[in-house]
């Protein structure tokens, strides 16, 4: 039998001259602060009077704050309903007793109810945060103030649109 030979082929890659490489930069549509990633700041840090209001450091200080709070109070509310239950003296033959007992959980699920409503005006406070309207006043939006968000970070008003507010509400629960 003949021998057949075989032919084997090379490929020759041909190379291209890089003298005019094209650098691809990416373009975002992001503010800076975005682009970079999110803004961290120290544990010590408070927000100034002199940096602009609401800048990304005033809102991740205040969304820091905001959770950690809404953390707390969980726990607290957690803490008082599971460890406050176990203390049960209604079962008690002495009528005083069983009344103060009455009244001492009466006052401890009003504490939790009083919470419990906290809690949901910090998570409004934590949506007004992610879309922007943390810190302006629902009713005249301008600014609340950073003295006021300090000592009330869940508040929604002004001290004067605050003010307003709650004498209506006196005229109101009077009628």
């Amino acid at each position: 039998m003949p021998k057949t030979s075989k032919k084997i082929k090379k490929k020759v890659k041909k190379i291209k001259p890089k003298s005019a490489t094209k650098v691809k930069t990416k373009v975002s549509n992001k503010p800076k602060e975005l682009a970079k990633g999110p803004i961290k700041i120290s544990k010590t840090y408070v927000p100034k009077e002199t940096e602009k209001y609401m800048c990304e450091k005033h809102k991740v200080f205040f969304r820091m704050k905001l959770q950690e709070w809404k953390k707390e109070l969980v726990r607290a509310n957690n803490e008082a309903l599971y460890n406050g239950s176990m203390d049960d003296n209604s079962i008690s033959a002495d009528i005083v007793d069983q009344a103060s007992s009455y009244t001492d959980k009466n006052v401890e699920m009003k504490a939790i109810n009083r919470q419990i409503k906290l809690i949901s005006e910090i998570d409004k406070a934590l949506l007004r945060i992610k879309d922007d309207t943390f810190g302006y006043c629902l009713d005249t939006a301008e600014p609340i103030g950073l003295k006021r968000l300090m000592a009330r970070p869940v508040a929604k008003y002004t001290i004067a649109a605050q003010e307003k507010h709650e004498k209506n509400e006196k005229v109101h629960a009077d009628d």
